[in-house]
């Protein structure tokens, strides 16, 4: 018998001088080392990663927090920058990092708009330019280079040509946008607190949990009234992480093109939702997902699905789910971001900081 040991590099993003050191975390079964958590970072003990996004041309990783961004050595796990408002970011929280193909830099902020960031230089868009609101909450950009940019007041369209925002609100199916992904065909989806929205350029489509978003409340858990309805005040998307568990199907945290043309959905409560083109399917925990609020999706190299949970990461390969919490080497359970590196590794971003899993 040969006995294997899940092994954790501990730093912390705050002190890039921070001394590693060994921590050793519970035997795992062999089958399951493909996927481990090697490494774990803190930002602090109350401060959430909200965002992760990865820089392939810099092999950087963009860490948005409550608290700032840093951006970090992919190589070696060291820290290269951090951006507050001393530096020029307009708000500390940010909730979305965005990269656009001229290599700006985008960041999303929870009252403070939207900064672009490149090369030293910074801009700060608000309602004023033509943002729709101050609340940003994702960005995706097409083929043809328009830039989407999700709000709690509708989504803006940047158009590539001319700079200016376009705002679509009335055309949604719910105004407060958190997840926004583009697809093969250049179609631009969008996750929101109603449902989800598609815009294939010509025309807009909708669908609900009566159309099949979300799983059905097996567990006859409370519906969720964290929902906006004319007030910011209940926003926070901590989801009560000491209260009782909840439901809202309709609230979509995230959404992801997959390389087989399925366009995926991460509810509150109702799992993770699938549309195959003629309608939607769902997993969750009755099937091995980890938890059933889903706030963040990736597709790695092999095609496997990654989803964050309010109960830790789940990968997917199609078949069956194998899943990492606290006691493998995550930070926290909530599981607010995750992303995927140019070398196969997932990083996970939670409340105290972020771990790298490695899939090899």
């Amino acid at each position: 018998i040969v006995f294997l040991e899940r092994e954790s590099i501990r730093g912390d993003f705050r002190r890039p001088d921070f001394p590693h050191a060994y921590d050793e975390y519970p035997l795992t079964k062999p089958d399951e080392l493909a996927q481990r958590v090697k490494d774990a970072y803190e930002v602090g003990p109350n401060v959430y990663v909200r965002a992760l996004t990865v820089e392939p041309a810099r092999n950087a990783l963009w860490v948005g927090t409550s608290a700032g961004v840093h951006e970090v050595d992919l190589a070696s796990g060291r820290l290269r920058n951090t951006f507050t408002r001393k530096e020029g970011l307009a708000n500390e929280y940010v909730f979305a990092v965005g990269l656009d193909r001229d290599g700006n830099k985008w960041f999303g902020t929870n009252a403070g708009g939207v900064s672009r960031y490149k090369d030293g230089k910074w801009k700060t868009f608000f309602p004023m330019h033509g943002l729709a609101d101050y609340w940003i909450y994702s960005f995706a950009q097409q083929k043809k280079g328009d830039f989407w940019i999700g709000t709690w007041a509708g989504v803006n369209r940047l158009d590539s040509k001319t700079g200016k925002f376009t705002t679509y609100v009335k055309e949604l199916v719910n105004e407060w946008v958190y997840g926004i992904a583009v697809d093969a065909a250049d179609r631009v989806w969008f996750g929101t607190e109603g449902g989800v929205s598609m815009y294939d350029g010509q025309r807009w489509t909708s669908w609900t949990h009566k159309d099949g978003l979300g799983a059905a409340n097996s567990d006859n858990l409370p519906f969720s009234t964290n929902t906006g309805l004319g007030t910011r005040s209940r926003h926070d998307l901590s989801v009560g992480n000491e209260g009782p568990a909840t439901y809202n199907p309709n609230y979509v945290f995230s959404m992801l093109s997959a390389a087989d043309g399925s366009i995926w959905a991460g509810t509150w409560g109702g799992g993770a939702a699938r549309w195959d083109g003629k309608r939607w399917t769902n997993l969750t925990m009755r099937e091995g997902l980890a938890g059933n609020i889903v706030y963040s999706i990736v597709q790695d190299r092999e095609g496997a699905l990654w989803f964050g949970t309010n109960q830790g990461v789940s990968r997917w390969d199609g078949k069956a789910f194998r899943n990492l919490g606290v006691a493998e080497g995550l930070l926290e359970r909530n599981v607010y971001a995750l992303a995927l590196a140019p070398n196969g590794d997932v990083w996970a971003g939670t409340r105290k900081g972020v771990a790298r899993i490695a899939v090899r």
